[in-house]
């Protein structure tokens, strides 16, 4: 079977992961970036051809399969959507975009051009998040009552220097930016969110970025449960905590680490997860760590799903939730300082 044809816009630091991945299980035949020696040193690597912009790349590429795009959150809407309407399945970095209506967008076009429009969504794929979703699809803890999500992570002053990070325009915030695979599995988890109530402070970047880097948020979900998010960039120095606790009437149980990558805790009635197999490393960024490093089994998903010839919906629709969930929380947000 002929390999899957990809080609990736932005050839920053997530691109070389892409390209990995895409070099173990299907074939990188373009590279494109306005910054062209950054799309020179990509392909170089991998045998592709470079392109300075996205207008030249779609009016020359007959090859491609898959178009991935690792630019900034703010571009991701009308690069997917050019791509889409010439006629390539698209895999697009989080967040999906930085607000629903272009989301909307999106799949709009992917639905008229009967193209795939895959969302990056790398935490499910971690060992704990997998066999807790299976418990709570099997309805091990039972009514659930309520939950806590904690993001306390490092990002310091230099990680924004000359950056398009920390722009309200192409950045959008930490919780797009930074935390939007844990929110993801907010609504993965547990269902549309029905009221936000949250609070965000910029308490130590004020000079580098125009949004929040600390907020708290309590939630109540349309299922009834409630919930609250605390989450931060200015963990000292390092990443501290990634997790997911949930308290539910016929058990407890909670997702850490610092990337959700550790089953920390467990006490269900009759029941007790089987060993959990060993996770991939998190993202190095060489000067910072992002989250599990689970790219190769996005790509082996988006390369079955092509194959088989299927169109995949949920995938874009979903993605879309996730920047509802986040759209709401700044809505709701009262700015502290």
């Amino acid at each position: 079977m002929q390999k899957i044809r990809f080609a990736i816009i932005g050839c920053g630091r997530i691109a070389q992961r892409h390209a990995e991945h895409i070099h173990a299980y299907g074939e990188l035949v373009a590279v494109c970036d306005i910054v062209y020696e950054k799309a020179i040193s990509l392909a170089e690597k991998n045998k592709a051809k470079t392109y300075r912009n996205l207008e030249d790349l779609l009016k020359d590429q007959t090859d491609i399969d898959v178009i991935s795009i690792c630019t900034p959150n703010g571009l991701h809407a009308e690069q997917s959507i050019a791509c889409l309407q010439s006629g390539f399945h698209v895999l697009v970095e989080k967040p999906m975009a930085l607000n629903v209506d272009d989301c909307n967008a999106m799949i709009e076009a992917a639905e008229k051009a009967g193209k795939n429009l895959f969302v990056i969504k790398q935490n499910r794929f971690n060992p704990p998040v997998i066999a807790v979703k299976k418990a709570l699809i099997e309805k091990r803890l039972g009514k659930l009552f309520s939950i806590q999500l904690n993001c306390f992570w490092n990002r310091n002053n230099e990680y924004y220097q000359n950056s398009w990070k920390g722009t309200k325009y192409m950045d959008g915030g930490i919780l797009f930016t930074q935390f939007s695979h844990f929110i993801d599995l907010l609504y993965w988890f547990f269902g549309d969110i029905a009221t936000v109530y949250a609070m965000t402070g910029n308490y130590a970047h004020r000079s580098v970025i125009e949004f929040e880097d600390t907020g708290a948020v309590l939630l109540k979900f349309a299922n009834g449960m409630i919930g609250s998010i605390h989450f931060t960039i200015n963990s000292f120095k390092k990443n501290m905590e990634g997790s997911l606790t949930i308290f539910g009437e016929e058990g407890t149980v909670k997702i850490g680490g610092e990337y959700l990558n550790e089953l920390e805790y467990s006490n269900i009635k009759n029941f007790n997860f089987d060993t959990l197999p060993a996770g991939n490393i998190a993202n190095d960024y060489g000067t910072y760590f992002g989250s599990m490093s689970n790219h190769d089994k996005e790509y082996q998903h988006i390369i079955e799903m092509i194959q088989s010839g299927k169109i995949n919906t949920d995938n874009a629709f979903e993605g879309m939730k996730t920047v509802e969930i986040i759209e709401k929380i700044y809505q709701s947000a009262k700015q502290l300082n």
